[in-house]
């Protein structure tokens, strides 16, 4: 059974940081290309950042380039998003995503929340 488990959110004030993580089981997650999407209330999902299945490369949305950080450890099946300097814009649910050709999961999400 294939199993997405996403963690760390909170209520944070602005500037702040948060590490989420997203603990999977039942693929080869070693293989698979894991991203971090988002979904703010009232807006289409979007894609946050994605590492490549050895960690070697990053890359994110513009919004957050120079704050978030996307990261793997392949020996735990886990994947991060390291949130520094945190906005108000920044609030929503957050969902891990992993991808291997023509099969995908979803995380159940984890919500983050930014404000005064």
């Amino acid at each position: 059974q294939v199993q997405l488990v996403a963690s760390g959110g909170d209520l944070v004030q602005p500037g702040e940081s948060l590490r989420l993580s997203c603990a999977t089981s039942g693929f080869t997650f070693r293989y698979y290309v894991m991203s971090w999407y988002r979904q703010a209330p009232g807006k289409e999902r979007e894609l946050v950042g994605s590492i490549t299945k050895d960690g070697g490369s990053t890359r994110y949305v513009d919004s957050v380039k120079g704050r978030f950080t996307v990261s793997r450890n392949n020996a735990k099946n886990t994947v991060y998003l390291q949130m520094n300097s945190l906005k108000a814009e920044d609030t929503a649910v957050y969902y891990c995503y992993a991808i291997l050709m023509g099969r995908h999961y979803w995380g159940q999400g984890t919500q983050v929340t930014v404000s005064s």
